[in-house]
């Protein structure tokens, strides 16, 4: 590569202490210099690799900002670095409790576009119940399902869905046709798979029902299994369109309705105070947000 084409190294140190720091007077004492002197190397920087780096005035970083981040960070560290047989490489580790359905439908098939924006991140991931008074075991970060404002930590939005009841093919032979199931009739003839996770009185009081949410039933603390019963022929479940996606793409599961609602449970992602000053923790949240819009 030429070397005009290599931006200028104070730019570089720069642009990083502001991704870290989220403040230019922070990264202006940091460096040593004026917080006129950091914003004007951010717009040389940006001008000279042609992308905006920073989205908005709170220093979140753009897509292209986390991607070419990352490379700064492997080239700046490999110029720190100091050739010896003796010295260990150094890992950055972050541990994230995430809840088992959302791991395996949503996060696990996106991880790799994390993986490669952040290579020197090495992920740990365990599996949280994500709902009642069960906490997660200690963990930098944590995928939470639930109403929000938790009084324990601070947290952001994630994914935000509706819902629709769904059944199997061969259920719906047996016991339909249902016509929007919206109905005290329609309803009171299914078998309603319930689980705490997503209550039946969202879809009773989107249909003007005052029903009491259902005593008897097959009942799952999991939304992949109530899913999964469902489509065994179980009866009818309460499916999250995007949670759901690949139950109800492949056919394994058939919409009763053209009307989802919005579900009062979403999922967030959540840590302790201060956790987000390191900067592998920030770049995940701010990763996930992006990658589940």
């Amino acid at each position: 590569m030429a070397l005009q084409h290599i931006p200028p190294i104070q730019c570089l140190l720069t642009f990083e202490a502001v991704a870290r720091l989220r403040h230019a007077g922070r990264a202006a004492d940091e460096l040593c210099v004026t917080p006129s002197a950091v914003s004007h190397r951010i717009r040389q920087l940006e001008s000279h690799v042609g992308v905006k780096l920073f989205g908005r005035s709170d220093f979140s970083l753009t897509a292209d900002g986390a991607a070419y981040l990352a490379n700064v960070r492997i080239g700046l560290a490999a110029l720190q670095a100091v050739p010896s047989r003796e010295t260990p490489q150094r890992v950055t580790r972050l541990r994230l409790a995430v809840t088992p359905t959302f791991s395996r439908e949503l996060l696990m098939p996106r991880l790799e576009l994390f993986r490669n924006i952040y290579p020197d991140v090495d992920l740990i991931l365990q599996v949280s119940i994500p709902f009642l008074d069960v906490t997660a075991e200690q963990a930098d970060l944590e995928v939470r399902f639930g109403s929000g404002n938790y009084a324990d930590c601070e947290s952001r939005l994630v994914l935000d869905e509706q819902v629709v009841p769904a059944c199997s093919p061969s259920y719906l032979n047996e016991f339909g046709p249902f016509t929007g199931f919206r109905t005290e009739a329609e309803i009171a003839a299914a078998r309603l798979i319930r689980s705490p996770l997503e209550p039946w009185s969202t879809w009773f009081t989107s249909c003007g029902l005052r029903q009491p949410e259902p005593q008897i039933g097959a009942q799952f603390n999991d939304l992949g299994l109530v899913y999964d019963a469902a489509a065994s022929g179980f009866g009818v479940a309460l499916v999250r369109q995007k949670l759901g996606a690949q139950w109800l793409e492949s056919g394994r599961l058939v919409p009763l309705s053209d009307r989802p609602v919005s579900s009062p449970h979403r999922h967030y992602i959540c840590w302790q105070p201060g956790a987000l000053e390191r900067w592998e923790c920030e770049a995940f949240a701010d990763w996930i947000v992006q990658a589940l819009r």
